[in-house]
C-alpha cells in the first residue's frame, strides 16, 4: 500500500537529508539550523510506503493544531531499537523480546564489544550495531517505532529527547534523568510529540500499583502524615575515600569504548575505570546515588496515589562522608510535602547506608530472618537486617511494604484481621511493565509510569540529591519550581552546561 503523506516536520525532513553515518556531520549542521531558526516548519510532500507510516504518533504544533495523526497497527509487532545493551539495559532488551510483542531491529552501545554487551550480542548476532545513537537514528529512523534507553543516568535525556522528536516511543530506565530540568523537558517533550512513554520502575505495573490505588480510593489508606522509606543494603560506592578532592587521573581508553559519546552532555572527564560499568552511580556528575537507584522502586506508589507532587522543603538530617564529588556512605533526608486538597501535610524520611536504619513500628515482624515479608514475583527477598521498603503511617492503620512489586501489609496483624476481605480486595495486574509499554505503542493500553507520572517522582530525587551534594536544607517554591534559599543549589536544578554540540537536545522540547 502506498500513502501520499504531507509532512510538516523539520526532524523528519532532516532525516531524509542524512541516511548514513558518513553524512552525520552534515545532518547535525542541518539540525542546528532548524533549531536556531526556532524549529521553523518545512513543508514537504513525499510518497511513502505504509511501513514508514506505521508507528508514527500524534504531533501538534505550539497552538495545539494537529500536524501528524497517530497511526498504530495493533496486529504488528513493535520495531524496537535498544540503546544500552549491557547490565540493566541488556535485561530490558531480553524482557522486551520475550513478550513476543516486539521485533528487535537495532542495538546501540558506546562500548560495543565490551564484556557487559556480549550476552546481548550473542543473542542477536545479525542485527545492525551502533556506538552512537545519533548515527542509528540517521540510518534507521524509518525502521524504528520505539526505543529503550538503558544507559547511565546522565545520558538518558539526549537519547530520549531525540527519539521523541522523531516520533519514537521511549522506555527509559529509572531514574528518568540526572537533573530537575531534564525531567521537566522530557515531560514537555512527551506532551509536544504525543508519543508513548514509560520509566523503567518495573514494579509499578504489578499488584502493588492496583492495591495502593484501590486502598486509597476505598479510604483504607487515608490521612497519611508520615512515611519512612529506606534502602540499607550494601552498595558499590560504600567504602570509597570520601575525603578525595579531585577526580581520578585518566587511564587508557579501552579499544571497544567510544569515550566521547559516553560522555554525551556531561562536561569533559578523562576516562577512568571507576566512571563506567555501574560505578557512574557514585559520582554526582553521572549518577543519582542510592536515592535515584532505589527510590523509584520504593516511593513510586505513595508518591502517585497520595498526590505528593514536589516537596516544599528538603533537609539532610544525616550525611556520612560528605563530599561534593561523590555520594555519601549514608544519608537521611527529610522531605516535607504540603497539604493537598483533603490530604494533610506529609513528611517523608529517606534512609540509605548499611547501618542507617529507621525505627520500624511494633508488630513489623522479625526483620532479621525476613519473616512476615511479602514475596516479590513469588520469591522471598534475600535476608538482610532490614529489607528495602517503606512504612506508611495513616489515620488508624500502619502499612509496611518493600521494593518493586511487593504489596502492602497492615500492621499489626490483629488490625488486619478486623478488616473484611472484600474491603481489602483489589484488582490484580494483567500485564507486566514491558508488555504494558509495547501494548501502549500498539494503541491497546495506557502506560502506568508515563513521564507525566515518573518525571515529578524523579524530580523529588533530584532535589534530594542536591540536598546531599550541598549538605544543606533547601526551601523549594513548588509553583515556580525554584530553590529560594540557596542560589548555587538552585543553579544545580539545571546542572553544568552541556558540552558544545549537545545544547541542541535541550531546545527540542
Amino acid at each position: 500500500m502506498i500513502y501520499i503523506w504531507i509532512k510538516v516536520d523539520p526532524i523528519e525532513s532532516m532525516k531524509q537529508i542524512s541516511t548514513s553515518s558518513a553524512s552525520f556531520a552534515s545532518a547535525k549542521k542541518t539540525r542546528r539550523h532548524f533549531l536556531k531558526d526556532g524549529l521553523a516548519t518545512l513543508a514537504t510532500i513525499s510518497i511513502l510506503p505504509s511501513h514508514v507510516i506505521r508507528g508514527q504518533s500524534e504531533l501538534r504544533d505550539k497552538d495545539g493544531k494537529l500536524v501528524r495523526a497517530r497511526s498504530v497497527v495493533p496486529s504488528e509487532r513493535v520495531r524496537l531499537a535498544c540503546c544500552g545493551i549491557g547490565n540493566q539495559g541488556g535485561s530490558d532488551l531480553r524482557a522486551m523480546h520475550q513478550t513476543g510483542l516486539a521485533d528487535i531491529v537495532a542495538l546501540c552501545d558506546v562500548d560495543m564489544g565490551g564484556a557487559h554487551t556480549l550476552k546481548s550480542l550473542k543473542a542477536f548476532p545479525d542485527l545492525p550495531k551502533f556506538q552512537d545513537f545519533r548515527g542509528m537514528f540517521d540510518q534507521m529512523g524509518d525502521s524504528i517505532d520505539a526505543v529503550t534507553v538503558g544507559t547511565p543516568d546522565f545520558s538518558h535525556f539526549p537519547i530520549a529527547m531525540l527519539a521523541m522528536s522523531m516520533g519514537k516511543h521511549v522506555y527509559v530506565e529509572k531514574p528518568l534523568t540526572r537533573t530537575f530540568q531534564e525531567s521537566e523537558l522530557l515531560m514537555r517533550g512527551a506532551k509536544k510529540y504525543g508519543v508513548v512513554t514509560q520509566m523503567g520502575n518495573q514494579g509499578h505495573c504489578q499488584d502493588n500499583y492496583y492495591q495502593f490505588k484501590t486502598w486509597v480510593e476505598k479510604g483504607i489508606i487515608q490521612d497519611v502524615r508520615e512515611i519512612t522509606a529506606h534502602m540499607n543494603g550494601g552498595r558499590r560506592w560504600h567504602g570509597w575515600d570520601t575525603s578525595m578532592t579531585a577526580f581520578p587521573k585518566g587511564q587508557t581508553i579501552p579499544d571497544t569504548l567510544d569515550w566521547d559519546t559516553w560522555l554525551m552532555t556531561a562536561q569533559h572527564h578523562d576516562y577512568h575505570r571507576d566512571f563506567v560499568r555501574g560505578q557512574w552511580r557514585c559520582w554526582y556528575d553521572f549518577g543519582m546515588g542510592a536515592l535515584g537507584d532505589w527510590g523509584a522502586h520504593i516511593m513510586d506508589g505513595f508518591h502517585q496515589f497520595l498526590d505528593l507532587g514536589l516537596p516544599e522543603e528538603v533537609t539532610p538530617i544525616r550525611i556520612d562522608g560528605h563530599n561534593p564529588l561523590i555520594f555519601p556512605q549514608a544519608s537521611t533526608l527529610e522531605f516535607k510535602f504540603p497539604a493537598r486538597g483533603k490530604m494533610p501535610a506529609t513528611k517523608v524520611t529517606w534512609y540509605d547506608g548499611k547501618e542507617n536504619h529507621p525505627m520500624v513500628p511494633e508488630g513489623y515482624g522479625d526483620i532479621k530472618i525476613n519473616r512476615d515479608v511479602n514475596p516479590v514475583n513469588g520469591r522471598v527477598m534475600p535476608a538482610q537486617e532490614l529489607p528495602a521498603g517503606k512504612e506508611i503511617y495513616g489515620k488508624d492503620l500502619i502499612f509496611k511494604g518493600h521494593s518493586h512489586g511487593s504489596t502492602l501489609s497492615v500492621i499489626p496483624k490483629e488490625k488486619a484481621a478486623d478488616l473484611s476481605t472484600d474491603l481489602l480486595s483489589y484488582p490484580r495486574n494483567t500485564t507486566n511493565h514491558y508488555e504494558n509499554f509495547l501494548k501502549a505503542c500498539q494503541g491497546l493500553e495506557t502506560t502506568l509510569s508515563p513521564f507525566e507520572v515518573s518525571a515529578p517522582l524523579s524530580q523529588v530525587f533530584c532535589l534530594g540529591v542536591i540536598a546531599q551534594k550541598f549538605n544543606t536544607r533547601l526551601k523549594f517554591d513548588r509553583h515556580n519550581k525554584q530553590i529560594t534559599n540557596h542560589a548555587v543549589a538552585n543553579h544545580w536544578l539545571k546542572g553544568a552546561s552541556p558540552r558544545k554540540e549537545w545544547e541542541e537536545f535541550y531546545r527540542l522540547a
